[in-house]
């Protein structure tokens, strides 16, 4: 069973260490603080495997992840390449990293690193000696923002710090957050995530890659009430829209204390979105999402789909960066928030488990397949690239194997219009 693995393994690229911005990866070099040229550190872990459709970041953990992908969007090598600041982030304090992915997003673009407690892996620090942040003037200069981590910093990076969820509850530590984010940003926030942190991760998860893209902060409530801190937050942007991701997950009663703090709209499946009244369109068992099933690999999906405005996803075609994570490993999720705010710009998707992609996302991929016919040549058409989180014990061999193939541009029969344009060619 295993011999099919390994001969595509063989046929695809493996690439060590650090990645280019544009994710063809090499090992990289990067100037010291002096400018002096040095050979960037290497990043024990870090690995990506390749195919035309598809690039893999990440190792064995989320530490690894998240400094791949770090390493991938700020490679380093020149000042537009590197960072103003890196988030660093307790990995065991699931709240706080989920928070974080919005510092992912413009003006800052802070990517995400993990610590381990009070230590950092090495992984984490090669990437942050390799990235060099050069300081955020929004924030006094900071180097990195550690979130719950008072881990020590290899260079002697300056640091903001925000107190973790383990410290203070975690709609505290969002609000905390994104009070940080409207500094950087020199303005309040007039949309915001809220998401429900008693609610399974994997339906959080994709709320860190739509932070990211948008700008919009993540607070906390719980299935059946808004927390205070989240109140106040609320109440202080002086009624902003309020998008729930897995509005499922909501009862009546939080739809309630919402719809009184914001306009209220459930970030689910269609191209508009639907927008919730007093007590939302959520009854006791939480069914706000217009009847769709609590699946973690559905549910992002909606999310990807979901547009209202300028606001969201709205991914109905093809020419697109994707990224893919396994359900099971969420922290991969604010690890992958960077490569949702820059390059491709690509919507969280998710796989039930490493050894296949499941049926409902590959029809979703297939709808939004690139095709070409004869009057729109391949080299006249869009495509999409999936980013892969994680290594084969996140997403194997033969789950890339098909995701290349679902990705791939394919020949079409050319609509009416189309035929017409031909012709008259």
């Amino acid at each position: 069973m295993r011999a099919y693995p390994l001969r595509l393994l063989v046929a695809l690229v493996l690439l060590v260490a650090a990645l280019a911005g544009c994710g063809k990866g090499r090992a990289i070099t990067s100037s010291s603080r002096g400018g002096a040229q040095t050979t960037a550190p290497q990043a024990s872990g870090v690995v990506g495997i390749s195919t035309k459709n598809t690039t893999r970041l990440g190792g064995v953990d989320a530490a690894s992840d998240a400094a791949s992908v770090a390493r991938a969007v700020y490679p380093g090598l020149t000042p537009a390449t590197r960072p103003q600041a890196v988030a660093l982030v307790d990995e065991r304090d699931w709240p706080a990293a989920l928070a974080a992915s919005v510092l992912a997003s413009a003006p800052l673009g802070a990517p995400l690193l993990y610590a381990d407690g009070d230590a950092l892996p090495s992984v984490s620090a090669d990437a942050l000696r390799a990235m060099r942040p050069l300081g955020s003037s929004s924030l006094g200069g900071a180097q990195v923002v550690q979130i719950g981590s008072t881990s020590a910093l290899p260079g002697g990076e300056s640091a903001r710090a925000i107190a973790g969820a383990a410290n203070r509850d975690p709609a505290a530590l969002a609000a905390s957050v994104l009070r940080l984010a409207a500094t950087v940003d020199g303005r309040p926030a007039e949309d915001v995530l809220i998401v429900a942190d008693d609610a399974p991760r994997a339906l959080q998860m994709p709320a860190a890659a739509l932070s990211a893209e948008s700008g919009a902060p993540i607070l906390f409530v719980t299935s059946s009430a808004v927390p205070a801190p989240t109140s106040a937050a609320l109440a202080a942007l002086h009624h902003p829209t309020i998008y729930v991701v897995a509005p499922q997950t909501l009862h009546a009663s939080a739809y309630a204390q919402l719809s009184r703090l914001g306009t209220v709209v459930h970030v689910s499946g269609g191209v508009a979105g639907g927008e919730a009244g007093a007590g939302g369109e959520a009854g006791a068992g939480g069914g706000g999402g217009g009847g769709e099933s609590l699946d973690p690999v559905q549910n992002a999906i909606s999310v990807s789909r979901f547009s209202r405005g300028s606001f969201g996803w709205g991914i109905h075609e093809a020419g697109h960066g994707l990224v893919f994570a396994n359900a099971a490993r969420a922290l991969d999720a604010p690890a992958a928030a960077p490569l949702s705010a820059h390059g491709d710009y690509g919507p969280l998707l998710l796989l039930a488990d490493a050894a296949s992609v499941p049926a409902t996302l590959t029809r979703y991929l297939s709808d939004i397949e690139p095709g070409y016919t004869a009057a729109a040549p391949p080299v006249r058409e869009v495509y999409n690239h999936g980013w892969l989180i994680g290594d084969e014990d996140a997403i194997s061999a033969n789950a890339q194997a098909e995701l290349d193939a679902v990705l791939e541009i394919a020949p079409r029969q050319p609509s009416a219009a189309e035929g017409s344009v031909a012709q008259a060619e």
